[in-house]
């Protein structure tokens, strides 16, 4: 996948003007965010739960050598193989010889933000062997020759209508010559035309939400059963995971998927969690022939052993998403990688570096919402704040942005002058008020102010106030 990320802001500014896109967003915390506050209600247990899922990451992690060698023994055992690829290049041509061992020319692919991470779709296109996409939300953008906007829903930036244009334009060719107004119509057209791939497709391409170490065995969780004709119907199953997927055993699957659900969409489980483990036995009615896991580092052992080790807890529910203003504001395609929102903020700079990435870490408010419903409590705020100073002191930030800084640090290192300059700041900044209460224009906040109104101070310091209230 092409990285766009050097021109956040720029794609910003054209995601706030879309009126398409806004609609789209506006329903995102309305049905996502509310969704998973009434699944957490039912659960009184819940905050009990993020921290034993959040345990269990922490001691795989702290062992993750360990439980990979302990899950590859297994799958091996079980009549699978697995594959170690340090880099993008080295798991796609991994997969290539794979797909034309068996003389491949097409492939079904369920949901893998690995997939995306890799550029797997225009690498198997370009030697010849089309790749489609199953999950419905992929297979949309798959269509418009878009990529994922989101983690969970991939064609979220999506409304109804630009989807309805979108078949009726490409299904033509398969005698679908109706334009359908409802989403249960559109949704099956879509299923009606999918059905034939999955029956075509020489080999079934699947992410993985789990590793079981204990049993070798893949995990899958889906809405749509896609997955599962993904990964049964053609000869061969290949699975791509990132190495951080791994846990000891299904018990403590168990115990994070009772958060993931809930944390995603709202629901208590997903409708369908899969596990596989190995190819087709002889006494089994159906599945591959032949299983193969590639597990996929690329960057990742280094964020294993620095600071921002905890990012690798995440079980990619996309929580932190559905609750960032900025998100909600801009969607997932001005982030310009694979992973949007608060968790590309952080795991993006540290799988494509902070020269590439420098930007979103500061596409944040820190009001600290995407920690407080991360169900494996990543502390995201506090991640990104180590990008800005990684940031900074690499001078990678503007000329501007560095000598506003020096100003601030100037002024703090000196109380009485930090008191004398905010309080006539305060004052100027209620004056071009106009006694409103919000400032329309401010030079010196221009990216603000273009998109909404400041509030003004009203005349007088945090410090000045306490100073105030503590004299009578």
């Amino acid at each position: 996948m092409q990285i766009a990320a050097p021109a956040f802001k720029e794609q910003a500014a054209r995601a706030l003007a879309d009126p398409h896109l806004q609609e789209a967003l506006g329903l995102l915390e309305s049905n996502f965010g509310a969704n998973r506050q009434r699944a957490i209600e039912r659960l009184p247990e819940f905050d009990a739960l993020r921290d034993e899922a959040r345990a269990i990451k922490d001691h795989v992690l702290a062992n993750l050598d360990f439980y990979l060698e302990r899950f590859a023994d297994n799958v091996e055992r079980a009549g699978g193989a697995v594959h170690w690829c340090a880099s993008p290049e080295e798991a796609r041509a991994t997969i290539l010889t794979l797909c034309q061992s068996v003389g491949a020319r097409s492939v079904t692919k369920g949901k893998s933000m690995v997939g995306e991470e890799i550029g797997l779709n225009e690498f198997l296109l370009a030697a010849g062997i089309e790749p489609v996409e199953t999950d419905l939300g992929e297979y949309i953008i798959q269509l418009a020759g878009e990529t994922p906007s989101h983690i969970v829903a991939p064609a979220v930036h999506k409304t109804k209508d630009q989807v309805a244009d979108l078949f009726f334009a490409q299904h033509r060719k398969y005698g679908k010559t109706r334009r359908l107004d409802e989403a249960p119509e559109i949704v099956a057209e879509g299923r009606a035309v999918l059905r034939q791939r999955y029956l075509d497709a020489d080999v079934g391409i699947t992410g993985a939400n789990f590793l079981i170490a204990e049993t070798g065995s893949t995990v899958i969780v889906t809405n749509e059963g896609n997955g599962d004709l993904t990964q049964l119907l053609p000869r061969m199953h290949i699975v791509l995971a990132g190495i951080e997927k791994v846990v000891p055993n299904l018990e403590d699957m168990a115990s994070i998927l009772r958060v993931l659900a809930r944390s995603a969409t709202g629901q208590e489980f997903s409708a369908y969690v899969t596990i596989s483990t190995g190819p087709r036995r002889v006494e089994d009615s159906d599945g591959p022939a032949a299983y193969h896991v590639i597990l996929i580092d690329n960057g990742r052992s280094a964020l294993l052993g620095g600071p921002l080790r905890e990012v690798l807890r995440c079980i990619r529910c996309g929580a932190c998403l559905n609750h960032c203003p900025v998100y909600g504001a801009i969607g997932g395609h001005a982030y310009g990688w694979v992973y949007s929102g608060p968790i590309g903020a952080v795991l993006t700079p540290g799988l494509i570096g902070i020269e590439a990435g420098r930007h979103l870490p500061n596409a944040s408010s820190f009001c600290g919402r995407c920690e407080e419903v991360c169900p494996v409590r990543i502390p995201l705020p506090k991640l990104m704040r180590h990008w800005r100073e990684q940031a900074f002191a690499r001078a990678l930030n503007d000329p501007a942005e560095r000598w506003a800084l020096r100003l601030w640090a100037f002024l703090a290192r000196r109380p009485a002058l930090y008191r004398l300059a905010t309080a006539l700041a305060a004052r100027l900044l209620a004056w071009a008020a106009g006694g409103s209460g919000r400032l329309q224009r401010l030079p010196f906040a221009r990216a603000w102010t273009a998109g909404r109104d400041l509030p003004a101070p009203e005349g007088r310091t945090f410090q000045a106030l306490w100073r105030a209230r503590r004299r009578t």
